[in-house]
């Protein structure tokens, strides 16, 4: 990172930034170059290890690609603030920001994907649990990136 003196390194507070995300961007490669998706997603922690989940339909372009390769990378920003100044280069911009890569695979039986779903509720709905009909499950691709590297930045 060529600006550390904006580099968060503290997990808690790593993990506070990704709390306050929305959206998160999953980038994959295509024989053309990135192919990158916005998705609505939900994390866990342990120890010092987050494992994102995302979920979507059971087939497609991104589900293809996920298969092929088992890996990703992902970036996820907020707290946006444009900052004015009285010239244009005096102007700047106020964020928070995540990227990172790792492990990606579809989650594989009911419980798993239940438990994927469960931690993507969590993270928009605070803690509820829900109860998920089967055969929507059964149809639904859950998506889990195992986080291997990853690195925060507010400025």
């Amino acid at each position: 990172m060529r600006r550390t003196d904006r580099e968060i390194r503290e997990f808690g507070r790593m993990l506070s930034i990704v709390d306050a995300c929305d959206c998160c961007r999953l980038g994959l490669v295509d024989g053309a170059g990135a192919y990158i998706v916005p998705l609505n997603f939900g994390y866990e922690a342990e120890g010092e290890k987050m494992t994102l989940y995302f979920h979507g339909a059971g087939e497609g372009k991104k589900i293809d690609l996920i298969r092929a390769q088992g890996s990703a990378s992902f970036e996820m920003d907020t707290r946006h603030q444009l900052v004015e100044g009285e010239t244009a280069c005096a102007y700047s911009y106020l964020y928070q920001s995540v990227m990172g890569r790792g492990k990606i695979r579809l989650a594989s039986g009911y419980e798993e994907k239940v438990h994927g779903l469960n931690v993507i509720m969590a993270h928009y709905s605070r803690d509820r649990e829900f109860v998920f009909k089967e055969e929507v499950v059964n149809r639904t691709a859950v998506i889990k990136l195992e986080v291997e590297e990853w690195s925060c930045k507010e400025h």
